[in-house]
């Protein structure tokens, strides 16, 4: 009577299946207790890798202007050893050519004892075949002498003379080198002594635009000080004249007794015109006094009487409280007893409660899958 096979609708198909989707996705998010009880900042993160990264270009910043610093001062240090080098060069050719020119071997008092061919070079060997040395019997001509000696002397002539041209033009070339150094340094030695004048000349001008400031505040700081000195002064004197005028023509050089007396109170007087008491004003002081000393020792005979009578009250108190504390100390120990006794009673109902639950009422314990069929959905 009813189509009963119609084909599923397929919005619902798909809301049904989108629905699935969502509750496995909620699942994975809920159950996986990493995210659930730690969670994650992506926001905090992010803030710090950049801080991070801002670190790190602080620092490669940084590290790059240490390495130029470092550059200059090593540029510095070999100009420094450079010239260094330098001076001590000059020095030691300074000390060679004194050596050269004060201190040759001829000059020394010891020259006989260090040339002992001396005889020989005075009477050379062979000057030639009519040689004024040369007796009637002389021999001309020995074996072993060198005959030669001129002609090798000019080769080693000769040779020194082309090392000492190569040296000469090795010492130029490296007096080149020094010079563009020199010259480099002399640059760069320039160019800090401007820098540095320009900065003093900076700091100059900032301390002479100070001083003229503070030099003005000064100036109008020194004329107001003046103008208020002048001023006070000024008061100070009509003070000092009204002062004296007062003085010559008050009651106080004058002697008047009348003036101590106070005009709105009588009993009182005035302290900076007061001459002194009256003999009947010091006898009634004396009498007021004596009356106070009888008065203060019939007060103190009543303290002590009072002091006395505090002092048995305290000790009877004090007997008192210790026949009570022996009494609450009794009591505490019975109830201790009592209480102990009763602990142990309650103890034995308890432990026998105890092996009724776990003899009769807990035998039936709980499996794993007893655990897992709860906490399964989402909702």
């Amino acid at each position: 009577m009813f189509k009963l096979d119609l084909p599923p609708d397929p919005k619902e198909v798909a809301a049904i299946e989108a629905r699935r989707n969502r509750e496995k996705e909620r699942q994975s998010r809920i159950f996986n207790v990493r995210t659930r009880v730690i969670g994650v900042d992506v926001q905090g993160l992010n803030s710090q890798v950049e801080e991070q990264k801002l670190r790190e270009a602080a620092e490669r910043s940084k590290e790059a202007a240490y390495g130029t610093s470092q550059v200059q001062y090593d540029l510095i240090a070999q100009m420094l050893e450079k010239e260094e080098a330098e001076r001590t060069r000059r020095l030691a050719k300074k000390v060679q050519e004194f050596r050269e020119q004060k201190q040759q071997l001829k000059d020394r008092h010891e020259f006989d004892l260090w040339e002992p061919d001396r005889l020989c070079k005075e009477f050379p060997a062979h000057l030639g075949d009519y040689g004024p040395y040369y007796g009637l019997a002389s021999l001309q001509c020995f074996s072993g002498k060198d005959l030669d000696r001129a002609m090798c002397l000019r080769m080693q002539q000769e040779q020194f003379r082309h090392s000492l041209d190569k040296q000469i033009q090795e010492q130029q070339e490296a007096r080149v080198d020094e010079q563009c150094a020199d010259k480099l340094s002399d640059q760069l030695r320039l160019a800090m002594d401007t820098r540095a004048t320009q900065l003093a000349k900076l700091e100059e001008s900032c301390r002479t635009a100070m001083m003229h400031a503070i030099a003005n505040a000064n100036k109008a700081k020194a004329a107001e000080l003046a103008a208020q000195k002048r001023h006070e002064c000024q008061r100070q004197q009509e003070a000092n004249f009204m002062e004296i005028q007062n003085q010559i023509t008050s009651d106080l050089l004058t002697e008047n007794p009348q003036i101590a007396q106070h005009p709105v109170a009588p009993h009182r007087v005035l302290p900076h015109c007061w001459k002194g008491m009256t003999p009947e004003q010091q006898a009634a002081i004396r009498k007021a006094q004596e009356v106070q000393r009888h008065e203060k020792e019939a007060q103190r005979h009543s303290e002590q009487a009072l002091d006395a009578e505090w002092e048995s009250q305290t000790m009877r108190l004090a007997q008192a409280a210790m026949e009570l504390e022996e009494q609450e100390r009794q009591l505490c120990a019975e109830f201790q007893r009592g209480l102990g006794s009763f602990n142990q009673q309650l103890a034995k109902e308890q432990k026998a409660q105890e092996n009724y639950l776990n003899s009769v009422i807990y035998t039936n314990q709980p499996t794993v899958e007893y655990h897992l069929q709860f906490n399964t959905s989402t909702r």
